[in-house]
């Protein structure tokens, strides 16, 4: 069921959603050689604490950790570890979400750690990109399959694979709400877009093919070929004034 939000509950969604959007920015800055994943999930985990809010993702489903922490061919879903030291010119993806008030945000960046090569910078400015243009695609009457249209078209033109087994979802008082926002599609087909609902839009985007593979841990998913991945997310709502992205500082 795709529940529409009320101007009130939209305003209480936004305060999730900018503490979501601190959160990784602290996070982000974070993201430097010789820093263990397991130290930037601390600094996430403080700084939501610190605001009144809760790690959205902690316990959530059985995850350990506050963050989502990828590193180069992880796609998704790393699980962040003290004995996890990020190397000079790894990509490092963080997903991360706050609740309070009874309503979550959620928020996904991929960062490099030191210098990174100009292939790991393509992929994650395309993947980045790609989001802006789903971001775009989702308006007031149009479909979801607009959104995953202009996320697959976008990428795959740069040569890019764009994975199928995860998706965007719907987010509100629940992490994971209906719809589901798959990141490739047909114009014009799916669920209709209406004024009141809230949607995270993540394109996971890989450097060669679209095929993923989840490891032993239950949790981290790779690319199959062992290429780059990278992961960019917003929280949306959907208005009759266009999109608003809710997870911007």
């Amino acid at each position: 069921m795709i529940v529409l939000k009320t101007t009130r509950e939209l305003s209480l969604m936004k305060e999730a959603c900018i503490i979501s959007a601190g959160a990784l920015k602290v996070a982000g800055e974070a993201v430097q050689p010789g820093v263990s994943t397991a130290e930037i999930d601390r600094i996430a985990y403080d700084y939501i604490k610190k605001q009144g809010a809760v790690p959205a993702f902690l316990n959530y489903g059985g995850f350990p950790a506050t963050v989502c922490i990828s590193i180069n061919d992880e796609v998704i879903h790393g699980i962040p570890s003290k004995d996890r030291i990020i190397k000079e010119g790894d990509i490092v993806s963080l997903d991360l979400g706050a609740k309070i008030n009874g309503y979550v945000g959620d928020t996904a960046a991929t960062f490099g750690a030191g210098e990174i090569s100009p292939e790991a910078k393509r992929l994650i400015d395309t993947t980045r990109e790609s989001l802006y243009e789903g971001i775009r695609a989702a308006v007031a009457g149009g479909r979801i399959g607009d959104i995953g249209s202009a996320v697959q078209r976008y990428c795959e033109e740069r040569g890019y694979g764009v994975v199928r087994e995860y998706t965007g979802h719907g987010v509100g008082a629940e992490l994971h709400e209906d719809p589901s926002v798959p990141n490739y599609g047909t114009p014009g087909r799916g669920v209709r877009l209406l004024p009141g609902m809230t949607i995270a839009i993540e394109p996971m985007i890989n450097e060669g093919t679209s095929a993923v593979k989840k490891m032993s841990d239950g949790w981290t998913v790779k690319t199959r070929d062992g290429k780059l991945s990278a992961h960019f997310e917003h929280t949306v709502a959907i208005t009759t004034d266009g999109p608003k992205i809710l997870t911007l500082l």
